[in-house]
């Protein structure tokens, strides 16, 4: 027996066209993907993928890096590029210690006198002149062992814990060496105490077995 078409067909056919009509007017179509396709796309930690997202599930798998780098370039940071936020971060870091030292120094020989104006220009005295002194001390250590960093990569051809260890040593002698023989000697085991255990610091991970995706800085 024939079926006689009833008002609701005609609107569901109605209401069919319409929403067809407008996904072609507005490119709102989405593209159909079979099961094989979606089960082998890793969708952890999102919810269940909606059919109502325009959006191909295989770009959302990201197996490579998330940034863009030149052709031969390294993904870490040379001694050149770290040069300058090491000379930076080394006279911060010795202003700020030499100012805290220099209002120290300033409350100690100040303390048998009473809180005025010239016990406050004291202090303040004491903690630029400490402040300047020690960014001066470490700006400059910082700048001899970036010099000597750099200087050895360039004569070696190549960037490696070594480098590291020589700018230490070297670094150590040369800012000892006002000292005489004896002050270049300590300076250079000092230096090469501290670089040394830097090196070992880096090298941590690696002797130990475990491994670690974090960048190194030499």
């Amino acid at each position: 027996t024939a079926r006689i078409p009833t008002d609701m067909d005609n609107n569901s056919q109605g209401s069919g066209g319409f929403k067809a009509s407008l996904g072609s007017l507005f490119g709102s179509g989405a593209p159909e993907y079979s099961n094989a396709e979606l089960a082998g796309v890793p969708l952890s930690g999102m919810s269940p993928l909606s059919p109502y997202l325009n959006v191909d599930p295989r770009y959302l798998v990201q197996d490579t890096d998330e940034f863009i780098l030149p052709t031969g370039a390294n993904k870490t940071r040379g001694r050149f590029e770290l040069a300058f936020f090491t000379i930076g971060g080394s006279c911060m870091t010795g202003a700020t210690l030499g100012a805290l030292n220099g209002l120290r120094m300033g409350l100690k020989e100040t303390r048998d006198m009473a809180w005025s104006k010239p016990r406050n220009v004291q202090i303040i005295n004491m903690v630029t002149r400490q402040g300047a002194s020690w960014a001066n001390s470490l700006g400059s250590v910082a700048l001899l062992y970036s010099a000597f960093g750099v200087a050895i990569e360039k004569a070696r051809g190549a960037e490696d814990d070594i480098n590291t260890v020589a700018a230490g040593t070297l670094t150590g002698m040369v800012f000892k060496s006002a000292g005489g023989l004896k002050g270049v000697a300590r300076g250079g085991l000092l230096g090469f105490a501290l670089s040394g255990a830097y090196a070992l610091y880096n090298n941590w991970e690696h002797i130990t077995g475990s491994s670690s995706s974090a960048p190194r800085l030499y």
